[in-house]
């Protein structure tokens, strides 16, 4: 009977709430007459009038009001006391008539009963026709936790009132305090009692009502949960709470960094804006997952120019799109710059570099994924090698200031043609910025008078760092998908290792670096202790309130295969050739001491090496790269 009603047009709900809201006012003005004469009443002579001058007041007062616009399901405290000034508003009316009419067998006191018994009725069907409709919430498909007793806790309390997706079953709180007491009738738990309370209710969600708690207390309480069959999740934002918009789609899965294993690297302020405040920026790759993110943080800063370079029209019109909006916002006055071009094409960089005179350049542009660049090994190295190099010698002749390469662990030994193509692009910083001599034959940088030593004025520095943490080729995003579809969760070796940081740590530790480079120089973080995969795969189908299947487990939910490792991936990453990095002003970076071709002698090679690219001779590219980079194994990509 209830869903038919619900089916019926807007029109039709509202015309029965309107004769609805006529009868009740007819029985109050009953009841009043009743109350007042103290006995059962029926209208005669001029009381007929007061009976018609109920209806005829009230409709227009609950009309203007926007009582017949109110949807009952979402009624609140804010519809209550709109109904109640209605009412307020519509008594006085009334009174005020039956004062001045003076109608014979009509007393005054009615005027003041009928509004109150008129209250109470309208109240309370507002009141049941909201209970009725939050009763279907007992089907609701989530069964709801939140944990966090506190303002935070309560406002998304408020939210889910109106959603009949989930069925609020009680409060986790830390504080004893707050333990056995209930808020809005909803009882608050111990943390010691979770297990019971989740099997005895049926919890199917925890939802982290925790803004201000610590990264390390979150991770303690996760992992505290880690072996209960409910889903976590966590809090939209507060703005959205006290706005009421409150959806299930604000509901979010754990945060990246709630999956990290360790506190994220704090950045210093002083090293963020150092090259950037006042200045024109120009960041390569602007659309991809590390470049879109350093143009976030760069704006931040408030450069004058930000030129955003990318070869892809969709991913450039995003991030373009994406900081336009932020400036509408009033949170940059930073002029933005989206440039089509590819980091190949010298021409086009050179004009651009010579028309917009960047004093900081960002080089994110590469291809990074392991098996597409495997399986193109010429785009790879044109891209990733002689991209760099093209960026070098535009900066150079243009006079910018500061030059950071954006690098990967998988530079270090690598075994793949990506890793590969990384550490020759950072040799290709390192010989430039040693060289004595003007590397490209020009006076760009600081030739002096003949027979005077060459003086590299632009700062090169590389940044090295491991997987990133929700960027379009983690494993995070896959996992999540492939959790999402009911599996399977595919690993590619039950003993793979990573280090593992945030894209925001990511863009932080590139800009840093800027600001403290010498020239030369090869930036890493500290990134603690490297995630096994496997364990980072089962954390996540346990934190999704579910259960791996597997020999011990066959009525698990999500099983976990072992797809063996891909071309030129190997168990281990590194982020360190030599075992020398030294301190920087910055506690977590360490800069790294490698050692590198001088450009003379790796000029020569590099001629060779894009001969062979652009030929396609796949044996002649890797012999080249195993000349170039000390270490490079390709054999053993096909190790299993």
């Amino acid at each position: 009977m209830l869903s038919r009603i619900l089916g019926w047009s807007r029109a039709a709900k509202r015309l029965v709430v309107v004769a609805m809201d006529v009868c009740l006012g007819l029985a109050a003005m009953w009841l009043a007459f009743t109350l007042r004469l103290e006995t059962p009443h029926w209208p005669q002579g001029m009381q007929w009038l007061a009976y018609a001058l109920a209806p005829a007041l009230a409709f227009p007062i609950f009309a203007k009001l926007g009582l017949y616009r109110a949807i009952f399901r979402y009624t609140g405290i804010t519809a209550l006391i709109t109904t109640g000034k209605a009412v307020a508003i519509y008594g006085a009316l009334l009174l005020a008539c039956l004062l001045a009419a003076q109608w014979e067998g009509v007393p005054r006191s009615v005027g003041i009963l009928q509004p109150l018994l008129f209250m109470l009725l309208v109240g309370a069907s507002r009141a049941l026709g909201w209970l009725a409709l939050a009763g279907r919430s007992r089907h609701a498909s989530y069964r709801l936790l939140i944990y966090g007793a506190g303002s935070a806790g309560a406002q998304t309390a408020a939210g889910l009132g109106n959603m009949r997706q989930y069925l609020l079953k009680g409060f986790v709180d830390d504080d004893a305090s707050k333990i056995g007491r209930s808020i809005n009738g909803v009882r608050v738990h111990s943390p010691q009692a979770l297990g019971g309370v989740v099997n005895r209710l049926g919890i199917t969600d925890v939802l982290l009502a925790l803004p201000s708690t610590t990264r390390q207390r979150r991770r303690e309480i996760i992992e505290g949960m880690r072996d209960l069959p409910v889903r976590i999740r966590t809090l939209p934002g507060l703005s959205d709470l006290a706005s009421g918009r409150v959806t299930v789609t604000d509901f979010q899965d754990l945060e990246i960094e709630d999956l990290l294993g360790r506190e994220p690297v704090a950045p210093d302020p002083g090293l963020l804006g150092r090259n950037l405040s006042g200045t024109v920026v120009l960041v390569t790759g602007a659309g991809g997952s590390i470049g879109s993110e350093l143009c976030r943080q760069i704006v931040r800063e408030q450069p004058r120019q930000l030129l955003l370079v990318d070869h892809s029209e969709f991913a450039l019109y995003s991030i373009h799109h994406e900081l336009q909006a932020l400036a509408h916002q009033g949170e940059h006055g930073c002029e933005l710059v989206p440039l089509l071009a590819n980091v190949t094409h010298r021409d086009r960089m050179a004009d651009i570099c010579r028309q917009h005179r960047p004093a900081s350049i960002y080089h994110a542009a590469a291809y990074k994924h392991v098996p597409m660049v495997e399986a193109n090994a010429g785009e790879g190295i044109l891209n990733n090698v002689f991209g760099t190099l093209t960026m070098v010698q535009v900066a150079l002749e243009h006079g910018a200031s500061h030059f950071v390469l954006v690098s990967t662990d998988k530079a270090v030994r690598p075994t793949n043609i990506m890793g590969a193509t990384k550490r020759v692009a950072e040799m290709v910083l390192q010989a430039v910025a040693a060289s004595t001599h003007s590397p490209f034959g020009y006076a760009g940088g600081g030739e002096g008078t003949e027979g005077a030593p060459w003086t590299c004025r632009t700062r090169f520095s590389m940044v090295r760092f491991g997987n990133v943490l929700g960027s379009s080729g983690s494993v995070i995003p896959l996992f999540r998908r492939q959790i999402a579809a009911g599996g399977p969760i595919t690993v590619t070796h039950p003993d793979v290792t990573r280090y593992f940081m945030t894209i925001a740590e990511a863009a932080q530790l590139v800009l840093q670096a800027g600001a403290m480079a010498e020239g030369g120089d090869v930036f890493l973080l500290d990134m603690g202790e490297p995630l096994q995969i496997l364990d980072l795969a089962q954390r996540m189908v346990a934190l999704s309130g579910l259960t791996v299947r597997d020999a011990q487990h066959p009525a698990g939910d999500i099983e976990i295969v072992f797809s063996g490792l891909r071309p030129g991936e190997k168990l281990f990453e590194e982020l360190l050739i030599g075992d020398n990095p030294l301190p920087t002003a910055h506690p977590r970076i360490l800069r790294a001491c490698e050692e590198y071709r001088p450009w003379g002698d790796l000029r020569s090679l590099l001629n060779a090496l894009q001969h062979a690219a652009n030929s396609g001779d796949r044996s002649a590219m890797t012999a080249l790269l195993q000349q170039l980079v000390p270490g490079y194994q390709p054999e053993a990509a096909a190790a299993p």
